[in-house]
Formats: structure tokens, C-alpha cells, sequence
């Protein structure tokens, strides 16, 4: 009889060869026989229907069920210090590449992500599509590819799209990728997938969870509700039963923006150093580079002084996100943020529009006054401003 390989049927069916492995195993294809370690399917089997399935409405047919969460490595605990460990130890090498994807990304290697990522573009399986999406869209952000990254923001969207008609299995892992990309731009977030994530949020893995509770925190701090945003990153951390480093990474910098939003400078100090603890040894300091605009002169309050040469990296990874980030942003939004000072000056002009004195700021950053003031001065020069009071329409909200 003849025979093709679970990659074959993988391709011909249109899904994953991990769910069609699966099929093999649970013996769901008839004639299907394993030899040494693969299988041989019969060339005329037809792709089970899957058990899983419920009456879906009309326009449902050809989607796969979610057979595996999105972003393994964000939904996977591990010491610092052992994230690539936790990578190898992934049994599923689809899984695995995804999730050394994730860790390219997240330790400021955006080149080694996108090809990773881009392989799982259009990949039948939804979690591996949907993660590949979200990472080549920022990675692609900070290699300065707007279009590549606008299409792949693109398809999320559509993605999330699917509302009643995507498997159940898929709607909140989608709502979480459509969510968290539109806040990470402070982009409009789609209503019908942020109401869809609140309501299922309890459908998702821990980490994952971890994760939506940190977009709701930065969400809050977007909004100006600064208690609320610090409250949900306080009360997931005094519940927190096991580490899950990437999420904890931003939820701390989450908090950091919303204490400094309540001009709590020493509180936010110690959820920065406990991201760092977290994020520094393994190198996981895409984070901080992404919100270094928001986490008002932390960076350079404490990282600057601690660990001068990581703080350069970081401090580049700013640079290269940022000018990515307010080319999709500022077009889409009609907020010009400012695109031509340099972190310092947007740090202290962020610290001024916020209404602190240059006293504050220099006391905040550990310089002196006059080194507020010209910081403050080159970056009203440099926007065309005569008073301080005018910074506000230029800076990150």
C-alpha cells in the first residue's frame, strides 16, 4: 500500500504535524503504522474530524482548534538565569522554535527572531501562527521593516476577527494577541476581543494570564488611572506561586509607569530592580528598552549608575524600537511624539510635562539643576517650544 509521512499529511490536510502525530497515536487514522520512529499513513487516509468540535456556526469550516497555547516561552517558569534550558527542554520542536523565536526577541536579537518567526506565518497550527505573528510584527518594528510589520499586525486582527465563528479554543488566545498588540502601539484596542479577553481571561495559561494582567496595567496607565494599574501588578505579585520571568519582566515595568505616574519614585525604583533582577541574566532586556520612554527616568536614575554597559545596550534597543514604534504609532493615532531627542532629554521633558520641578527631577536622576534645565532646554529647542507647559502633545501618554 502506499504511504506518506506525517509532514505529507500535515501539508495536504493543511494542519500541524504535531496534531497529525497526534491523530496516529490516539488512532484516528486508519492504517496507520509506526516504523522505528515515524509513522507511515496511508496515502487515501482523510483528515479525522476532530473531537473536540461542537457545532460551529456557518464559516467556521477549515479552522483548526487550538492544540497548544500561544508564546511557550511567556508561558513557561524557569530560574533566571535558565531560560535557554526551559527552550531545550520543549519536547515539541515546533514549540521550540517558537519559543527560541520569543527568547531572539526578548534578549534584543530581532534579526534571529524574524527568521524564526517567519516560517510560522501561515502555519495551520493557530497558537504557532498567532505567535509568530506577534513576534515578526515587533521584530520587524525594531529592524525599522514598517510594512512587514504593519501586515503581521494585520492578520492578528484578523485573526481575532473570527468572534463566534473561531473554534472556542481559539477566541481568547486570539483577544490576547490582538489586545496586547494594540496597547504595546497605544493603538484603539479592538471592543469586541478586549470584552471577549475579559470575559475568558480565566480560559488562558498562567503565564498568559500574567501577561494580559500586565496590558491591563499598562492599559490603566494609559488611561491615567494610575491606582488602578499599580494595584493589579501589586495584587498579581503577592499571589504569584511560581516565576514566570518574561511576564513578571513587564509586569514590574507596568508598575514602575504607574507609581511614577502617582510620583512614587521609590516604589517604582524597586520594581525596576526586580525586573532587572529578573530580566539581566539572561539578558531579557527588550523590556526595558521598549518602555523606556514611559518608566520616567528610571532607567537612568538606577541602570545608568549600576550597570553602565548594560544601560547602553538597552539605550540602543530604545533608539531602534522607538523610531519603529512611532512609525506605525504616530500615523495611526495623529500623536506626534517626539521622534528627535535623545532618551535623556525625552526622560526629562517626560518628568517636566508630568508637572515636577526641576528640582525633583534633578534629585530623581541624581544630577544637578542646571543640568535639568539645559536637558529641558535643548529638548524645547529642539521642538520648536517656548515653555515647558507646551511639551505635552509631544510626549508618550
Amino acid at each position: 500500500m502506499e504511504s506518506i509521512t506525517v509532514q505529507e499529511a500535515a501539508e495536504r490536510w493543511k494542519i500541524s504535524p504535531r496534531l497529525v502525530q497526534r491523530y496516529c497515536v490516539d488512532g484516528r487514522i486508519p492504517g496507520a503504522r509506526k516504523f522505528g520512529g515515524a509513522w507511515a499513513i496511508p496515502a487515501g487516509a482523510q483528515k479525522p474530524e476532530d473531537p473536540r468540535r461542537t457545532r460551529e456556526p456557518a464559516g467556521a469550516e477549515g479552522r483548526e482548534p487550538l492544540s497548544m497555547p500561544p508564546m511557550p516561552l511567556m508561558n513557561t517558569p524557569f530560574a533566571p538565569g535558565h531560560c535557554m534550558e526551559a527552550v531545550q527542554a520543549m519536547e515539541d520542536p515546533e514549540q521550540r522554535d517558537i519559543a527560541l523565536a520569543e527568547y531572539c526577541y526578548f534578549s534584543g536579537q530581532p534579526e534571529r527572531a524574524v527568521l524564526l518567526a517567519e516560517r510560522y506565518l501561515s502555519h495551520g497550527e493557530p497558537a504557532l501562527r498567532l505567535s509568530a505573528c506577534l513576534i515578526y510584527a515587533y521584530a520587524n518594528l525594531s529592524m525599522g521593516q514598517i510594512r512587514r510589520a504593519s501586515s503581521a499586525l494585520a492578520e492578528i486582527q484578523r485573526l481575532a476577527g473570527g468572534g463566534e465563528a473561531a473554534p472556542p479554543q481559539l477566541r481568547a488566545p486570539a483577544a490576547f494577541v490582538a489586545v496586547t498588540a494594540s496597547v504595546l502601539l497605544h493603538l484603539p484596542v479592538p471592543e469586541e476581543a478586549a470584552v471577549l479577553l475579559r470575559e475568558q481571561i480565566h480560559l488562558l495559561p498562567p503565564g498568559l494570564r500574567i501577561f494580559t494582567l500586565y496590558v491591563q496595567a499598562h492599559q490603566a496607565y494609559l488611561q491615567g488611572d494610575y491606582g488602578r494599574g499599580v494595584g493589579i501588578a501589586e495584587a498579581v505579585f503577592s499571589m504569584e506561586s511560581q516565576v514566570y520571568p518574561i511576564p513578571a519582566i513587564y509586569l514590574h515595568l507596568a508598575a514602575v509607569m504607574n507609581y511614577m505616574g502617582l510620583k512614587q519614585p521609590e516604589r517604582a525604583q524597586t520594581h525596576l530592580r526586580a525586573a532587572w533582577a529578573l530580566a539581566q541574566p539572561d539578558g531579557l532586556i527588550e523590556g526595558l528598552g521598549e518602555h523606556h520612554g514611559l518608566l520616567g527616568g528610571m532607567l537612568e536614575a538606577v541602570l545608568k549608575k549600576d550597570d553602565p554597559e548594560a544601560f547602553k545596550r538597552i539605550i540602543a534597543i530604545t533608539y531602534r524600537f522607538s523610531a519603529g514604534w512611532r512609525r506605525v504609532h504616530n500615523p495611526a493615532t495623529g500623536h506626534d511624539v517626539a521622534d528627535n531627542l535623545t532618551t535623556t532629554e525625552f526622560a526629562t521633558a517626560m518628568l517636566a510635562a508630568r508637572g515636577w520641578t526641576n528640582q525633583e527631577i534633578a534629585d530623581h536622576l541624581g544630577v544637578s539643576v542646571n543640568t535639568v534645565k539645559r536637558h529641558i532646554s535643548l529638548a524645547l529647542q529642539k521642538l520648536d517650544l517656548s515653555r515647558r507647559q507646551d511639551l505635552g502633545p509631544y510626549m508618550l501618554r
